[in-house]
Parts: structure tokens; C-alpha cells; sequence
């Protein structure tokens, strides 16, 4: 089963814990969702550049 990381972090973002997403999708790990966070991190940090 694929999960994007974009619906994992809307989840977090809504307030569910990750001891629940856990629960609802256990082929998923701590370090997914930790993955998840990290890659939204670095996303969040790119810088821009306007032609």
C-alpha cells in the first residue's frame, strides 16, 4: 500500500497523533512519519527564484 506524504501530513495537521495514524495504516512505521515531516521541512526551506 502506497501512502503520499501529502495525506499524512494533512492528517497530522488536522491533530491526529501519530500513535493513531499508526493505527489506522499499520504498514506504516515512526520513521515514515518522521520522513514525512523532514521532507516537508526541506521543502518548506528551498529557497525561490524569480526570473
Amino acid at each position: 500500500m502506497r501512502i503520499r506524504v501529502s495525506d499524512i501530513l494533512q492528517i497530522l495537521a488536522a491533530g491526529v497523533s501519530s500513535e493513531e495514524i499508526l493505527l489506522d495504516y499499520p504498514d506504516l512505521e515512526p520513521a515514515d512519519i518522521q520522513a514525512c515531516l523532514l521532507y516537508a521541512a526541506r521543502r518548506a526551506n528551498l529557497e525561490r527564484v524569480v526570473a
